[in-house]
C-alpha cells in the first residue's frame, strides 16, 4: 500500500492568470469560444430520451465546453450527464444522484474547478463588454460624474 504522493485535484488549481513559467509539466490553456458551439447537437446516443433530457442535451451542446467534448468524443459522457441531471433535479432525488451530477459536471469542465483542471478558459467577449459599458454610461438612472459633484463653500463663519 502506498502513502503520500500526488492525488487527483490535490493542491491549488491551475491559474490561467499566473505568470508564465517554463515548466515542462505546464500544459497550454485551451481558449473556448464565448459564443459556445454553434452546430446542432449530435444524435442522442443512449436509450430513448425524455423531453427534459433532450432539453439539457440541446443546452449542453451549445456551451463553450462542447467544442472540446466534440474533439474528445465525449458524446456518451454528456448524455449520461444530461440523464443524471434530469434525475437529480427531481423532487426527492437521491443524494447519490446529486453527487454524481456534481462529479460529472467537474469531469466535463462545466464548473470553474473542472475548467481549471482541464486548463480551459472561455474567451472574453470584448465587443459585448464594450457595448455593455456604453449602455451603462448612457443610462439616465446613473448620473454623470459632473452631476455627482457639488461646490462646497470653504468659508466658515
Amino acid at each position: 500500500m502506498t502513502s503520500g504522493g500526488s492525488r487527483v485535484r490535490s493542491g491549488p488549481p491551475p491559474d490561467p492568470a499566473a505568470l508564465a513559467r517554463d515548466r515542462k509539466t505546464d500544459a497550454a490553456w485551451t481558449v473556448l469560444p464565448a459564443e459556445g458551439r454553434r452546430a446542432d447537437p449530435p444524435d442522442w446516443p443512449l436509450s430513448k430520451a425524455t423531453a427534459r433530457e433532450l432539453h439539457w442535451w440541446k443546452w449542453l451542446w451549445s456551451r463553450p465546453q462542447a467544442v472540446q467534448w466534440e474533439k474528445l468524443g465525449q458524446v456518451v459522457e454528456v448524455a449520461v450527464y444530461a440523464r443524471r441531471l434530469t434525475v437529480a433535479e427531481g423532487r426527492g432525488a437521491p443524494v447519490a444522484a446529486v453527487t454524481q451530477v456534481r462529479q460529472l459536471a467537474d469531469a466535463l469542465g462545466l464548473t470553474i474547478p473542472g475548467m481549471h483542471h482541464h486548463r480551459w478558459k472561455i474567451s472574453s467577449d470584448e465587443v459585448g463588454e464594450k457595448r455593455a459599458e456604453r449602455a451603462a454610461a448612457s443610462d439616465p438612472a446613473v448620473p454623470a460624474a459632473r452631476d455627482r459633484f457639488r461646490v462646497v463653500d470653504g468659508a466658515t463663519g
